[in-house]
């Protein structure tokens, strides 16, 4: 799969990113649980042809953290200085 476009891909729905699963011929969007197929080198964007993935797969985002949030780094506190 191209890389430029992978780049310019989002999710219909959220406008958030994708991410690319080589072995299952997928664009997978964790936020919204859905997988995108990949038909002949072509993603497929349509929200009805997406599948609904399962809760292991929706628990595994990139780098196994969720989006805004660096691992390591401690929630700022409010209030106390």
């Amino acid at each position: 799969m191209d890389k430029e476009l992978l780049a310019m891909l989002v999710c219909p729905l959220c406008n958030g990113k994708l991410k690319y699963d080589r072995d299952a011929q997928e664009l997978r969007c964790h936020y919204d649980g859905l997988a995108y197929p990949i038909k002949e080198g072509i993603p497929v964007m349509l929200p009805e042809e997406a599948r609904e993935m399962d809760a292991d797969e929706k628990l595994h985002t990139s780098q196994g953290r969720s989006p805004g949030r660096s691992p390591g780094r401690p929630q700022e506190r409010s209030g106390d200085a």
